[in-house]
């Protein structure tokens, strides 16, 4: 028999969380989420949050890279190899789009983990995308409560671009990745060509979004120590997923 997601994820944290609309709180009630950029104000919104997983998400996305969010999550799950994967952190779940998808696919005893800081997204994924294989954590991504090497797979959709600290969130997703582990972020990406570059980033920038180039998170793995490092690129997005060295490595 298994046991509740909730339980089974308050024995992962490294911190106190109190059970609120149904996801667990390391931050507590009076915290509020940052919103210094339109961007984040938007993730913030109740009215977003609604609107998010059927409408807004695949449509940009679609636009963005020329892929359904259904054969994204089919790319997802085969990169983390999920059939053998038991533990999965989604790190800015949103309404849980991905997490609840991706927790079908895990091993009977499996726990999917979704992460974020909006009250608004998380109060969504629980109405809308709960299981018996997942829980939803609110938190900050910048310093994420749990300890090193817990999860068998982590991974961040669609939401790097729009975080303050983007890198330092890289490392902690390494950093409570075990060894042998897989992650996987699908983010934004500026092609090279000059002019396209130079006005993409600047659209981007205005509303608070960061364009990443082709390079950065290749190179922020390898220096990490991560092996078999794999990107694609397609129109504004990049799909990036490495593993983390096991003990036979």
């Amino acid at each position: 028999m298994s046991l509740d997601p909730v339980e089974s994820t308050r024995g992962l944290l490294n911190r106190p969380a109190q059970l609120r609309h149904g996801f667990l709180d390391v931050l507590g009630a009076a915290t509020s989420a940052p919103v210094p950029t339109v961007a984040q104000h938007a993730m913030n919104s109740p009215l977003v949050a609604r609107v998010y997983e059927r409408l807004w998400r695949p449509t940009a996305f679609y636009l963005a890279s020329g892929l359904t969010q259904r054969a994204e999550q089919i790319r997802a799950a085969s990169a983390l190899r999920l059939s053998s994967t038991h533990r999965l952190l989604d790190v800015a779940c949103g309404p849980g789009n991905f997490t609840a998808p991706l927790a079908a696919e895990l091993p009977e005893d499996g726990l999917a983990v979704g992460f974020d800081i909006s009250e608004s997204m998380l109060t969504r994924a629980v109405a809308d995308n709960s299981g018996p294989r997942t829980c939803y954590v609110r938190g900050d991504a910048r310093l994420l409560p749990f300890g090193d090497d817990i999860f068998d797979a982590v991974c961040c959709f669609g939401a790097l671009y729009l975080m303050p600290e983007p890198f330092g969130v890289k490392g902690e997703m390494v950093r409570v990745l075990k060894p042998g582990g897989r992650i996987a972020i699908l983010t934004s990406y500026a092609p090279h060509v000059a002019p396209l570059r130079q006005l993409m980033t600047a659209s981007a920038r205005g509303i608070g979004l960061t364009m990443f180039d082709g390079h950065e998170f290749v190179d922020l793995f390898t220096a990490a120590g991560l092996i078999v490092i794999e990107q694609q690129t397609r129109r504004a997005v990049q799909f990036v997923v490495a593993a983390k060295p096991g003990t036979s490595d």
